[in-house]
């Protein structure tokens, strides 16, 4: 299934939606959107510590902050998937990057664990047919699609890694 095939197009997750390519949701999560891909090694190890604006993150902030969103995300599709209808709530980035100790890591490790997580992902959205990912779902009171969500999975990348051209470099 394709982007267009999104039936139910939430207000707060369209600009994510919005940067993914309208090809198959397989293809799209697994083109190019690693954070290697997106951000080279060199150029965020490169960025240290730095914030472009107090209260900002770094770039380590960013990629564990990539890799908290793709783990809820891919949760959230999961439990749509499998019809379950509990509201789920929001998270508050702030507070998991305040605590998740991604200072004390390198941006390398933090790239090897974004890869193992977005593989399991991938994986995850390989097994979903295509009436699981028509599944919908409230989190973050906001109505979304399992489909939706794996190309929510596929722009998040690409936004962090806009702002990181435009604020940071």
């Amino acid at each position: 299934m394709t982007k267009s095939d999104i039936t139910v197009m939430s207000g707060f997750f369209d600009r994510y939606i919005n940067l993914a390519p309208n090809i198959d949701l397989i293809d799209a999560l697994t083109q190019g959107i690693s954070p290697e891909t997106l951000l080279p090694t060199q150029t965020m190890t490169d960025l240290g510590d730095y914030r472009y604006a107090p209260g900002k993150w770094t770039a380590k902030d960013i990629v564990q902050h990539l890799i908290d969103t793709e783990r809820i995300l891919a949760y959230r599709a999961l439990r749509f998937a499998r019809n379950h209808q509990t509201i789920l709530p929001g998270f508050e980035e702030d507070d998991f990057a305040r605590h998740a100790n991604a200072a004390k890591r390198t941006i390398t490790d933090l790239y090897d664990e974004y890869a193992q997580q977005h593989q399991l992902t991938v994986t995850l959205f390989r097994s979903f047919d295509e009436e699981m990912l028509q599944r919908i779902g409230i989190c973050f009171n906001q109505t979304v699609s399992v489909l939706a969500l794996g190309f929510i999975l596929v722009g998040h990348p690409m936004h962090h890694a806009n702002v990181v051209r435009e604020r940071y470099l």
